[in-house]
């Protein structure tokens, strides 16, 4: 089965639900059982059968299935972000005493996670280098239980060499963890590159209209699921079920929108590129990207965020990054991307480095491209840089 036709059926039931083309919204805590054999049966199989709304229902369950089998992972864990999908695979696969790699480039919150939460139950988390590929064997240690990655970088956009830092993982009894929203389980098949834990903050693609908060952790083998499945649900992790249903249908239309954010992108990065204001465009899908050989061999696509360095303005860096940003009328300032409409927001000041230094003489921001009209958003990048230009001096 192709991934067009992979993406509409996948995790979709009608016959068990009276014909109706869409998994049905479950909202419910309590399950009742026919009887008692009936009632222990779903405690034995709690992980598999409908037992306890926290533990899953049809929704959830579907939308697992879905996500598992588009990226080719054995099953899936639903939770309600994708900061969460992050704390339940790490917990998961780790305890007290062990040693954890993560990548320097991380979403802040999971090194926010690693340097308040694991460190106080004894995990030691050790920054390393995006782009240290095979020499991450220099790193590790016997102790080492998890190599975190994320390609391309939060905020950096830097490509890691996923399967020389698996090989080099695997070598030592590893796991390799991998957060895979830039990618989406449509241009980035993380199991066919070594990789044992693929996370999604489904809030971004999956869902694609902002409306909802979701986490995924799809994992390569049953066992791997058991043991994740065991900690999220002890936790107390779980989707509700309008949030399920949001991203089913959400998944149902992801492709036909990347293509659209993937097109989109591409042409304002290069429309950038060009612009004296742009000193640099933080997109690997670019050929003069340092990280572009590395996407082109190991993805299929890109999606619609990207960073971009403004011209230096010295002292007045802050002052103009400022001025070009509230000067943007269809770019929305706000967190998370992945929807439908274009936003921006500053990185200058929230990149945070412990291993390596990000080197940049001017502003940063990030940028996602939206599925507005691409003369429509030129032209506001277009009188944004204007305002920078004169905050600039």
């Amino acid at each position: 089965m192709k991934e067009d036709t992979r993406i509409v059926h996948a995790g979709r039931h009608p016959a068990r639900f009276h014909g109706a083309v869409n998994t049905p919204v479950y909202r419910c805590s309590t399950i009742l059982s026919g009887s008692v054999a009936e009632l222990k049966e779903k405690v034995r199989n709690k992980f598999d059968m409908v037992d306890y709304g926290r533990l899953g229902t049809p929704s959830t369950m579907d939308l697992e299935a879905a996500v598992a089998e588009l990226e080719g992972g054995a099953r899936a864990i639903a939770t309600s972000s994708g900061l969460a999908a992050i704390a339940g695979c790490l917990t998961g696969l780790l305890s007290a005493g062990d040693h954890l790699l993560m990548t320097d480039s991380a979403y802040f919150p999971t090194r926010k996670f690693c340097d308040e939460v694991l460190a106080r139950f004894g995990v030691e988390t050790t920054y390393y280098d995006p782009l240290v590929g095979a020499g991450i064997a220099d790193l590790m240690r016997d102790n080492t239980k998890v190599v975190f990655t994320e390609a391309p970088g939060s905020l950096t956009f830097e490509m890691q060499d996923v399967p020389a830092i698996a090989e080099a993982a695997h070598a030592r009894g590893a796991l390799v963890a991998i957060d895979n929203t830039w990618a989406t389980p449509l241009y980035f098949k993380p199991f066919d590159h070594g990789v044992d834990v693929s996370i999604h903050a489904g809030t971004k693609y999956i869902v694609g209209h902002s409306d909802a908060m979701v986490g995924l952790i799809v994992c390569k083998t049953p066992e791997l699921f058991t043991r994740i499945k065991s900690t999220t649900s002890a936790f107390g992790y779980s989707l509700s079920g309008d949030d399920a249903f949001l991203a089913l249908r959400g998944l149902r239309t992801m492709k036909v929108r990347l293509e659209q954010h993937q097109r989109a992108a591409l042409e304002i990065a290069q429309w950038l590129e060009a612009r004296p204001d742009v000193t640099r465009v933080l997109y690997p899908a670019l050929p003069g990207d340092p990280g572009h050989a590395i996407w082109k061999r190991d993805f299929t696509g890109a999606s619609g965020l990207m960073g971009v360095e403004l011209a230096a303005a010295g002292e007045n860096n802050v002052t103009a990054m400022n001025a070009f940003l509230d000067a943007l009328k269809l770019f929305g300032l706000g967190f998370s991307w992945g929807g439908f409409e274009s936003l921006a927001i500053p990185a200058t000041g929230a990149i945070q480095r412990t291993a390596t230094t990000f080197q940049s003489d001017g502003p940063v921001v990030r940028l996602h491209i939206g599925l507005e009209d691409t003369d429509d958003l030129k032209a506001d990048l277009d009188q944004a840089l204007d305002a920078f230009r004169a905050a600039a001096g």
